[in-house]
């Protein structure tokens, strides 16, 4: 499966994203187990709502942070993410 940029993102009702005290940081939960996360990666999908486009992702992200360019790794990592269950799309 791979990303469509036209289509709006969602975090997976199968996982849950939280901040785990005891790590200091953002992780992923699932019945397995979980993913513990790096803040970019935190800060990208606390955006896949259901509510923005790859492009709309972007836009806010390069907007919070002031910068620009970030279209690449934050497609590869949504790719990545998609692949392993943590993101859908209608």
């Amino acid at each position: 499966m791979t990303l469509n940029p036209e289509l709006t993102i969602n975090f997976s009702p199968m996982h849950r994203l939280q901040w785990e005290e005891v790590q200091q940081k953002d992780v992923i939960l699932y019945p397995e187990g979980m993913v513990e996360l790096n803040q970019s990666s935190a800060e990208i999908l606390k955006l896949c709502d259901g509510s923005r486009t790859l492009e709309q992702l972007v836009t806010a992200l390069e907007e919070k942070f002031s910068t620009s360019g970030l279209t690449n790794d934050i497609s590869n990592f949504l790719e990545d993410a998609l692949q392993n269950g943590w993101i859908q799309q209608p």
